[in-house]
């Protein structure tokens, strides 16, 4: 069962109910945690399936699917859990913790990773939590699933793990974030040298688009007296509860009124809304791999929504092929500095 976008652990996660290892409830018996569109939406009945998901394009992809998409009660419990963890430790620990929560006494959890994105952890860590578990090999990915579960749980463990998701202080206190985000524990090189080179003069409303945790979205509030809404767009939906409380702690220590909105958003359909400014780390990868398509689409979306004389300023990798576009969009486009390895450029006036 080949996926239609090359997804191995995707695939890979499905082979022991191909095999007749595991058996799919009835009657949206399924739990799907991180769920992603592929061939498992033609091999196997939909309807059986409750999904979650909470990164937006893979979200998105499943609802135009017809997919069953929301999150699970606290209350809710299935006879099979289905899981793909990401490949930070901390926050794959908490979707297993997850999904061991929400299993049916009795019930299975089925996970997949990558061999190269912590997989063999992912499998011994799975084994803490529920004891005795099998796993298969194919795609240069594992999948393992655990027995039927009763009181074999390490329910503490599971009280443990499950903290790990949790927002926490980050940068000597001045953010919270939460494990898995970009640059989650720290202060991004990239964004600091965008921030410590924006202009005060920047007015109105203003977008930051990749948002992540605020960092970016929280220096224009601080470093621009001018400037009277701030609008952040996350495809990452677990972003936006960490942003919500730094950005309401700039804003209350500026003391200003500045107007704020968090959209859990894909940036590459385009924007909502018109605005003055927008700033930007664009993404350039997935997984491992560079793409620097995905900054290119940030680039396009942001010139597609900026007033006339409104201005773009953006940070990126030294090496990525942005500079193009930028001139075939904007009439200026000015290098601001270059300097470890990353490069800040401002952009305004745009072409017809």
């Amino acid at each position: 069962m080949a996926s239609m976008d090359g997804d191995a652990a995707l695939d890979t996660l499905f082979l022991p109910l191909a095999s007749g290892a595991i058996r799919l409830p009835d009657d949206r018996g399924a739990l799907f945690l991180r769920a992603r569109a592929g061939a498992w939406l033609h091999a196997w009945p939909r309807e059986r399936f409750q999904c979650e998901q909470t990164f937006k394009p893979s979200a998105d992809a499943l609802m135009r699917a017809g997919v069953n998409l929301e999150p699970p009660g606290d209350a809710q419990r299935f006879p099979l859990v289905l899981a793909l963890p990401p490949r930070q430790r901390e926050e794959a620990r908490a979707l297993l913790a997850r999904a061991a929560r929400h299993s049916a006494q009795g019930g299975i959890v089925v996970a997949s990773q990558l061999n190269n994105e912590g997989a063999r952890s992912g499998e011994a860590d799975l084994e803490r939590l529920a004891g005795s578990i099998q796993s298969l090999s194919k795609h240069h990915c594992r999948v393992f699933w655990t027995a039927p579960l009763g009181g074999n749980v390490d329910w503490a463990l599971v009280d443990e793990w499950s903290a790990l998701d949790a927002s926490r202080p980050i940068a000597d206190g001045r953010f919270v974030s939460r494990p898995g985000l970009f640059a989650w524990d720290r202060i991004d090189m990239a964004s600091a040298l965008l921030a410590v080179h924006l202009p005060d003069t920047l007015a109105g409303r203003v977008a930051d688009l990749g948002a992540g945790y605020g960092y970016l979205a929280a220096e224009v509030v601080r470093r621009c007296p001018r400037v009277t809404a701030v609008d952040l767009y996350e495809a990452e939906q677990r972003a936006l509860e960490p942003a919500q409380s730094n950005l309401a702690r700039v804003v209350r220590d500026s003391a200003r009124d500045v107007a704020l909105d968090f959209l859990w958003h894909d940036v590459t359909t385009g924007l909502p809304h018109r605005y003055d400014a927008i700033v930007s780390n664009p993404p350039f990868h997935e997984g491992r791999a560079d793409q620097p398509e995905l900054g290119q689409a940030f680039i396009a979306t942001a010139a597609d929504a900026l007033a006339p004389d409104g201005q773009l300023w953006l940070v990126a990798n030294r090496h990525l092929p942005y500079e193009a576009l930028l001139a075939a969009r904007f009439v200026e486009v000015r290098p601001v500095v270059v300097q470890d390895g990353f490069k800040v450029i401002a952009a305004k006036g745009l072409r017809r």
